[in-house]
C-alpha cells in the first residue's frame, strides 16, 4: 500500500491540533487551497479543527478574535493571497489593539514570484507588521513548525495580540517528512516583587479613597477570581473600563461597583477617580480610555498592576509598576490589606455616588404617541432576560454608549465591546463566535442599522450552522447617529455624510432564512423579546429607537456630582 504523501498543509494542521485549536475561520483561494482541503477532508486517522467558511474575511477575523477573548486561546483565521489577506486588516488591527490573541494564516504567491509583478503578489508581511505582534513569511518547509510556534507564543504573550504568517503556495504544497515540534509550556510569570506589594499595601492603608480601575488585561478568568477574593475580604470601590465589564459579581455589585468609564469624561466613575487619593490600575491599557480623559490635571497618584510595563505619558506616570501575573499579585496583596476599611466620611460620599449611578438607569415612561423605544427601555428589557451564562456583544454606534454605561454584566468576558478600535461590524460575528464557544446559552448582539449591515451577510452562515443568536438592531431611521450627534454639537447643529439608504431589516432576515421581528410600538417590546429569546436558531429584531436625547451623552458631568467630599 502506498504511503500517503505528507505536505506543508498537513504539518500546519498538525501544529494547530497540537496547540489545541478548536475552530478555524476563513475563505479559500488557489494559493492556500491545499490547507483548506486538509482541514475539511482529513483522512480516517487524522483530525482537524472545525473549519467554518464565512462570506467575508473581515468577519472571519472578527470571529477568531471573539473566540480568543472568550477562551484565552488563539483564534485562527485563514485567507488567500492578495485581497483575501487585505480583508483581514481591520480584524487583526482590532485584535492587537484590544489584546486578543489571533493567528492569521495568509496565502501567498509561490516563492519564485515574490518579487515579480504577478497575480495577487503582495508584500503581506510588510502590510501586517505595524498592526500585529508578529509577522513572518515561511521561506522553507523545515521552518513551518518553528514559525507557527513563535507566532502563537508571541500572540499569547504578556500583551496579547494578532500574529500573521504568510504561506507561499509552494510551501503549502511542499513535500515534508519531519514531524511537528513538541509544544513548550506557556511562560508563567510570578507575582510582582514582594517589596512592591508590601509598599502598595501600606499606601492603601494610608489612603482615604483608594480606587481600583480594571482594564482589558485584568478581566480574564483567573485575574477576576483573585480580584473577587480580595474584594470579598476588603471592600474597595471599583471602576471598569468597557473591556473590564463583568469583573464584579452580583454579590459584590452593591458594595464595590461604581460604573464604567470611556469615551466622554462625564460618568460617576470619572468623578470617583478625580476624588481618589490612590488610583490602582489593574491590566489597564491607555487605548481603552486615554489617561488625559480621567487624569486631565495630572494630579492623581497612580500605581499600576500589569503584565507589561506602562506606556508613560504626561497624564499617566505611575509611582510604581507592579509587573507580574496579575492573579498572583492580587492574591499576595489580599493577605496584606485584610484589616483595611474605607473611612466613614468616605463611605458617605461613596453612597452619594452610588445613588447617582443607579438613578440614571431608570427608563422614562414611554409616550403613548410614539412608536420609538427609549434606549433605557430596551436595556431594561434585555437585562431582565440575560442570564450570567449568556454572551452579549455590542457593535459600534450610539447604542454602544448606552449599553456600555447602563447594561450590567456579572461574568468576565460575557459582555464583549470593541473599545480600543471601536470597530464597526463586530456585533453579529462576535455573537456567532459566542454561540460556537458557549453553545448551551443564547448569544445576543446589539447593533445599529448601520453596523448590522457591515457584517449582516453572515446571518446566512449563522442559519446554516443553526446558531442560537438574537440580533437586536436599534433602528434610527438609517443614520450613523454616533457620528451625527457629535457633529451637530461641533458644527452648530449640522452633520454630514450620515444618512444611509433604507433596508427592510425583517425582510432581509427572512431572506437569509432567519426569523425577523419588528417592534412597531413600545408596548410590544416585551412580548417580541420573549418570542425572540424562545426561538431556536438565528433571530433578528428591528427596534425603532428614540435617539432624541443623544446629545446629552457628551454633556459635562452633572454639577451635583462634582462637589468634592470633605477632606
Amino acid at each position: 500500500m502506498q504511503k500517503k504523501q505528507y505536505y506543508g498543509a498537513d504539518l500546519i494542521v498538525e501544529n494547530l491540533n497540537q496547540h489545541k485549536i478548536d475552530f478555524v475561520f476563513g475563505i479559500p483561494g488557489a494559493k492556500i487551497d491545499r490547507l483548506f482541503n486538509r482541514l475539511e477532508h482529513p483522512s480516517a486517522n487524522e483530525t482537524s479543527p472545525q473549519l467554518i467558511v464565512v462570506r467575508h474575511e473581515q468577519n472571519a477575523a472578527f470571529m477568531a478574535q471573539a473566540v480568543a477573548r472568550m477562551t484565552g486561546k488563539p483564534g485562527v483565521v485563514i485567507a488567500t493571497s492578495g485581497p483575501g489577506i487585505g480583508n483581514l486588516i481591520t480584524g487583526l488591527m482590532t485584535a492587537t489593539a484590544e489584546g486578543d490573541p489571533v493567528l492569521a494564516l495568509g496565502g501567498q504567491v509561490p516563492r519564485r514570484d515574490l518579487y515579480r509583478s504577478t497575480h495577487q503578489s503582495t508584500k503581506s508581511v510588510a502590510l501586517f507588521e505595524p498592526i500585529t505582534t508578529y509577522a513572518a513569511e515561511i521561506q522553507a518547509p523545515e521552518t513551518i513548525s518553528e514559525i507557527l510556534a513563535n507566532a502563537l507564543a508571541t500572540a499569547t504573550g504578556p500583551k496579547p495580540g494578532a500574529a500573521f504568517i504568510s504561506i507561499p503556495q509552494d510551501i503549502d504544497n511542499a513535500h515534508v517528512s519531519h514531524p511537528t515540534l513538541p509544544t513548550t509550556p506557556p511562560i508563567h510569570l510570578g507575582s510582582a516583587a514582594k517589596a512592591d506589594i508590601t509598599w502598595l499595601a501600606e499606601q492603601i492603608k494610608a489612603a482615604k479613597l483608594p480606587v481600583l480601575l480594571i482594564g482589558q488585561r485584568g478581566s480574564d478568568d483567573t485575574t477576576t477570581s483573585a480580584l473577587r477574593r480580595l474584594l470579598t475580604q476588603t471592600l474597595l470601590p471599583v471602576v471598569e473600563t468597557f473591556q473590564g465589564a463583568g469583573v464584579i459579581s452580583r454579590a459584590l455589585e452593591p458594595t464595590t461597583y461604581y460604573g464604567r468609564i470611556g469615551l466622554f469624561h462625564n460618568q460617576v466613575g470619572d468623578q470617583l477617580l478625580t476624588e481618589s487619593d490612590l488610583v490602582i490600575t489593574i491590566g489597564y491599557d491607555g487605548i481603552e480610555y486615554e489617561p488625559r480623559n480621567w487624569n486631565p490635571d495630572q494630579t492623581l497618584r497612580i500605581v499600576t498592576l500589569d503584565t507589561v510595563r506602562a506606556e508613560i505619558d504626561q497624564h499617566f506616570i505611575p509611582e510604581r509598576q507592579l509587573i507580574g501575573q496579575l492573579a498572583e499579585t492580587l492574591s499576595e496583596l489580599t493577605t496584606h490589606i485584610a484589616d483595611y476599611q474605607i473611612p466613614a466620611t468616605t463611605n458617605a460620599r461613596l453612597a452619594t455616588l452610588k445613588t447617582a449611578l443607579e438613578s440614571v438607569n431608570v427608563p422614562p415612561v414611554p409616550s403613548p404617541h410614539t412608536h420609538l423605544n427609549h434606549p433605557l427601555q430596551i436595556i431594561k428589557a434585555l437585562q431582565n432576560r440575560v442570564t450570567d451564562d449568556m454572551t452579549v456583544t455590542t457593535d459600534i454606534g450610539s447604542h454602544y454608549i448606552w449599553m456600555s454605561r447602563h447594561f450590567k454584566s456579572y461574568a468576565p468576558r460575557h459582555f464583549l465591546i470593541s473599545n480600543g478600535m471601536q470597530t464597526l461590524g463586530v456585533g453579529l460575528p462576535w455573537a456567532m463566535a459566542a454561540a460556537l464557544v458557549r453553545p448551551k446559552a443564547k448569544a445576543i448582539s446589539i447593533s445599529g442599522d448601520g453596523g448590522f449591515f457591515f457584517s449582516g451577510q453572515e446571518l446566512a452562515t449563522a442559519v446554516k450552522m443553526g446558531l442560537n443568536t438574537v440580533s437586536l438592531v436599534w433602528n434610527d431611521s438609517h443614520q450613523y447617529d454616533m457620528v451625527k450627534f457629535q457633529a451637530e454639537k461641533k458644527y452648530n447643529g449640522q452633520s454630514a455624510g450620515v444618512t444611509l439608504a433604507p433596508i427592510n431589516i425583517v425582510k432581509f432576515a427572512e431572506s437569509m432564512g432567519a426569523k425577523g421581528l419588528r417592534v412597531d410600538t413600545p408596548d410590544q417590546l416585551e412580548a417580541i423579546l420573549d418570542d425572540a429569546f424562545n426561538t431556536v436558531g438565528p433571530v433578528v429584531v428591528d427596534i425603532p429607537v428614540d435617539y432624541s436625547n443623544n446629545a446629552t451623552l457628551a454633556d459635562p458631568m452633572p454639577a451635583h456630582l462634582t462637589i468634592r467630599a470633605e477632606p
